[in-house]
Parts: structure tokens; sequence; C-alpha cells
């Protein structure tokens, strides 16, 4: 049991903060809060130890910081490639999108689509490239389009970026690791 007037002194978020977005000191504050030992916060002599690393989510004024919520690595890396998915809302799974999840960009071709060497229907496999999504943004008013920025591996941008182009391209959740 949590005793009365037991506090402990957390960094909190001051400001809005970006997905990917490096944190200052002016993003950050210090609040005294009673604290559960079974919440993960950062402490608030751990705020320098934050200063400089990016923010994995996005973070929201008044909220705790908790160490899940920052990372030390770019949210693309070296060797990848952002590209911008805009998903109509049948297209968007009920699922959340949150930064790090995996996966999949499917094309698929439109229908009655013929391949151009047989001149026949093609029902062959479709062809997949593995993502992870960065952020993906509020559904917009009045179409409900979303945007999904996937890190791809750089071979596979263009690829990509095409089949979203031509329409062609849906995002399916990759399994969890392990599953």
């Amino acid at each position: 049991m949590l005793q009365v007037g037991h506090r402990t002194d957390v960094v909190t978020v001051v400001r809005d903060v970006q997905v990917g977005q490096v944190l200052t000191e002016n993003d950050l504050g210090r609040a005294s809060v009673a604290l559960d030992p079974a919440v993960k916060a950062v402490r608030a002599d751990q705020l320098t130890s934050v200063v400089g690393k990016r923010a994995a989510v996005e973070l929201k004024p008044g909220s705790m910081l908790a160490p899940s919520q920052v990372t030390k690595d770019n949210l693309v890396q070296a060797g990848e490639q952002l590209v911008p998915i805009g998903l109509e809302p049948k297209q968007i799974p009920a699922t959340a999108l949150v930064p790090g999840q995996r996966v999949e960009l499917v094309h698929v071709p439109a229908q009655g689509a013929t391949d151009t060497d047989t001149g026949k229907t093609s029902d062959a496999v479709p062809q997949t490239i593995d993502g992870r999504v960065v952020k993906a943004s509020s559904a917009a008013p009045g179409t409900g389009i979303v945007v999904v920025d996937i890190a791809t591996s750089a071979a596979d941008g263009p690829t990509a970026a095409a089949w979203e182009a031509a329409g062609t391209l849906r995002l399916v959740l990759a399994a969890a690791d392990g599953s």
C-alpha cells in the first residue's frame, strides 16, 4: 500500500513533442507525485539523461515521462527510407498504429489487372515489403484519411512509393515477434 505523503520527484512533459523529435530541457519539467512502485516514470534526478534523446511516441503536456517513451535511436535507421502511406478509413486497422509496430506493405494489383507477359489475370502470391511504423497521423477531417510514415529498407522504399502512387498498396499488421 502506498503511504500518503510519500512523494517522488518525476520528469513531466510541458509542451507537445512529436515522434522522433529530440527532447530539450524546455520540453520537460518536474513534479512531485505520490507514485505507485508499479508505475514506471523517469525520476527528476534523471532529467539530464533524457535530454538529447528522441521521443519514441507523441508526448503531451501534463503527462509524466516514462522510460519507454524515449529512445536514443533515430526512428529511421541507416539504410532505411521513410515512405508516407495514405490510408482511407476502410484500410485502417481497428488496432491503433503505434511507433515501432511491424507491418507488411502488400502490393494488391487493380481488379482485373493482367500479367503483361502472359495476358492472363495474375493469381500469384502478392508481393510484400516489411516495414515499421514511425508515426501515424490523426484522421483528416472530412476524408478520414490517415497518413502513416513507414520505415522500409532503402532498396524497397521506391517500390513502396510506386505502389502507393498507383493505389495498389495495402498495409497489414505483422505478427509480434515470437507469435
